[in-house]
């Protein structure tokens, strides 16, 4: 009965993680290289409605959550205490930045967004980094 009690605390607890925000971007790349995986970053103000509405419904989504977990390394940049690559625009927000594991930019939105569009902003990102590779394969294969 323990065991049963244990396995399911662990499961209930797996698929409600929560996301693991760093506030590093370049932690957050040297991550992603060792993952293997992309990177979401989300840009927000303090003072910001539209972000804390983002923050409190999309990404407190359970299927948003997984999703996220399993295919991003996420950083979370407030343009109000943490230090922000220049190439990142930080106005207006939320801004959303999807980028591979070297810093370039698949794939760039703004504003609030409901799960259904911002699942289509993680289908865009995947999308784009697929025909990057694929692009890469077939340069260095003709040289």
């Amino acid at each position: 009965m323990k065991s049963l009690f244990v396995l399911l605390f662990f499961s209930v607890t797996l698929f409600c993680a929560p996301l693991q925000w760093s506030h590093d971007y370049f932690k957050a790349l040297s991550d992603a290289k060792k993952e293997h995986k992309l990177i979401y970053v989300l840009i927000i103000s303090d003072t910001c409605g539209w972000c804390k509405k983002f923050e409190k419904t999309t990404l407190q989504n359970t299927k948003i959550k997984e999703r996220v977990n399993k295919e991003f390394v996420t950083v979370l940049l407030s343009r109000d205490r943490h230090a922000i690559p220049k190439f990142l625009k930080t106005s207006p927000v939320p801004r959303h930045y999807f980028l591979d594991e070297t810093g370039k930019i698949l794939y760039a939105s703004l504003g609030y967004r409901d799960e259904e569009m911002f699942n289509a902003f993680m289908d865009n990102a995947q999308e784009h980094y697929e025909i990057l590779k694929d692009e890469n394969y077939e340069t260095s294969k003709d040289r």
